[in-house]
Order: structure tokens, then C-alpha cells, then sequence
């Protein structure tokens, strides 16, 4: 384990040095702005939907009680979207998609000895390849948690709106009902940490997968285990920090 954190410190030392060629590094930020997080919309979008009915649904059913009102659903799903759902639970789906994406298009590099070429040709190897997606991931990271919310929040419009489980006026009433400012700041702050772990994570195992094709698929798997549990060990963290 201390091996294992002492090569991940210094690949980050590697990573976050000034870019050779800033024109490079420019060209190579956008590109991976939309392979991290714009190609991870459509599926942001649809579990953002669906969750949103489901858990409006089952707030409707699980709370039929006189003593609530029923604005409290609205309440209910907007809280657990900002708090929990679309920062700790998108971000262990992202870790999933974007996680395997990056340690694999790394392995492959590796295996296949482009990073070695990097390397003898005096290129900063961790610093080209890995920086672009770091940066670019937690970029993108607050777009993809703010869009789910909202997708979360249209759900259970769907649900207010074409079902008689809950009127349109008491969902909506809840949703404005004691917001908080600032659990959407702590869902954005949360996000910058879970784009950086994920794609940190990944790149580490995917710029060390030594071997065949074999390994690539370990250092596939390996970063979106370890990615996932280090996102659900810091969400912990900043939860007590920030709303402690």
C-alpha cells in the first residue's frame, strides 16, 4: 500500500508541472472535455429521469401519512438529489464509465510502448497525457451535477404531471419550500473532489499496467473499484467538513 500511494504522489508530481507546450495542452483540453463529460450526457440524462420518478413515486407511497404535508415530497427529492444523489451516487456511475475509458486508453498506450516513446523523446509523458483529462473531467464534473439535478427534478414533474399520485402545485411548492443556497455549493465543491479522484485514480492504474492485454482489463477494473471507493471515503469526509 505505501509503495502503491508513494508511485501515485509522484506521477501526480509528474502530472501538475508546467505544460511543455501550452498550444498543445489547449488543443488537447477540449477534445477531452467531450470524450469525459459531453459523451456522458445522454446517460446522465436518462438515469437522472428515471430516478427522479422513482423517487418521487416511492416518497409519494412510503409517506402517505395526514400528518405530512404534501409538499414534503418535492422537499424530500430535491434535498436528496443536491445532497447525495446527483454529486456521491452520478459520480460512482461516471467512475464506472469515465474511470474504465481512461485506465484503458492508457493501459493500451503503455502496453503498446507509446508512453515509452514519449518518454526517450524527452516529452513529459504523465504531464501530456494525464493533466488534459484531469482538468477536463473537473471541468466538466459541476455541468454533469447540475444538469442531473435538474433532469432528477423534471422526473418527478413527469410524475406530478401525468399521474394523480401528487398535484403539480404541492410538487413544485416543496421544491421552493426552505431551500438551501448552499447545498447546491456543497454538491458543486463535492464534484471538483470526484473528478479529480476518478480521473486521477484511472490514470494511475492505466499509466502503470505493465504486461498484455490481460493487464489492461486488471488496470480497467482496478480504477473503477478503487475510484469508487475513494469517492464514497472522501464524500464521507467533505460531509463532515462542509456540513458539520
Amino acid at each position: 500500500m505505501l509503495s502503491t500511494t508513494g508511485r501515485y504522489i509522484r506521477l501526480m508530481q509528474k502530472t501538475f508541472t508546467r505544460p511543455d507546450n501550452w498550444r498543445v495542452f489547449s488543443r488537447s483540453l477540449p477534445v477531452e472535455m467531450e470524450k469525459l463529460g459531453i459523451n456522458t450526457v445522454g446517460i446522465i440524462v436518462l438515469i437522472s429521469v428515471f430516478m427522479g420518478m422513482i423517487m418521487t413515486m416511492q416518497t409519494v407511497m412510503n409517506t402517505e401519512n395526514p400528518m405530512l404535508p404534501r409538499y414534503s415530497t418535492g422537499l424530500v427529492l430535491r434535498d436528496t438529489l443536491l445532497l447525495e444523489f446527483s454529486s456521491t451516487i452520478m459520480s460512482l456511475l461516471l467512475a464506472g464509465k469515465v474511470g474504465s475509458n481512461i485506465a484503458s486508453e492508457l493501459g493500451t498506450m503503455r502496453i503498446t510502448e507509446q508512453i515509452d516513446a514519449l518518454d526517450i523523446m524527452g516529452v513529459n509523458s504523465a504531464n501530456y497525457l494525464i493533466l488534459p483529462k484531469i482538468v477536463g473531467l473537473m471541468i466538466c464534473m459541476p455541468m454533469l451535477v447540475t444538469l442531473s439535478v435538474f433532469c432528477g427534478l423534471a422526473g418527478g414533474c413527469i410524475v406530478a404531471l401525468f399521474t394523480d399520485m401528487i398535484t403539480i402545485s404541492d410538487f413544485l411548492y416543496g421544491i421552493q419550500y426552505a431551500f438551501v443556497p448552499y447545498y447546491f455549493t456543497y454538491s458543486i465543491i463535492k464534484s471538483f473532489f470526484f473528478g479529480f479522484i476518478i480521473a486521477s485514480i484511472s490514470a494511475f492504474y492505466g499509466y502503470y499496467a505493465y504486461g498484455g492485454a490481460l493487464d489492461v482489463g486488471k488496470a480497467s477494473t482496478n480504477a473503477v473499484v478503487n475510484s469508487s471507493v475513494f469517492v464514497l471515503g472522501i464524500n464521507v469526509l467533505l460531509t463532515k467538513l462542509l456540513l458539520a
